[in-house]
């Protein structure tokens, strides 16, 4: 079973074939936590670094539907890894109080399965904030 306190990758099942295409699906009984808030982003250019924040709750699985995106990510112990989301059957799970930052293709679709709904008070904007 993975560990949910770190980020890691999760392989979701491709049906089909390359004749019809294929079909991924995430339902809750195969997620690590209910489901209460899909999002999505596009049309971030290259240059634009997204994320720069944690959450003391929320965990998410970022699923790069289309293009590619780069994920970093640092966990409160100090380690550090970067994921590449590339593939649209491959999300990217982060565990709440996950500092991360993303850099997208131009065409990157991002989508966003997260626990929780908004919540400003739930963001650590402060990389310093973050670290105590």
């Amino acid at each position: 079973m993975p560990d949910f306190s770190n980020p890691h990758l999760i392989e979701f099942a491709k049906i089909g074939d390359s004749g019809l295409g294929y079909i991924s699906v995430a339902e809750n009984e195969t997620l690590p936590f209910a489901v209460k808030r899909i999002y999505w982003t596009y049309f971030t250019p290259e240059d634009v670094t997204r994320g720069g924040h944690a959450h003391y709750e929320l965990e998410q699985i970022l699923l790069a539907v289309a293009g590619k995106i780069i994920v970093t990510t640092e966990i409160l112990s100090g380690e550090k890894k970067e994921f590449v989301l590339d593939k649209p059957n491959v999300g990217l799970f982060m565990p709440k109080m996950c500092w991360h930052e993303m850099q997208y293709t131009h065409n990157a679709v991002q989508v966003c399965i997260a626990n929780m709904e908004y919540s400003e008070e739930d963001y650590i904007r402060e990389y310093n904030v973050f670290k105590k």
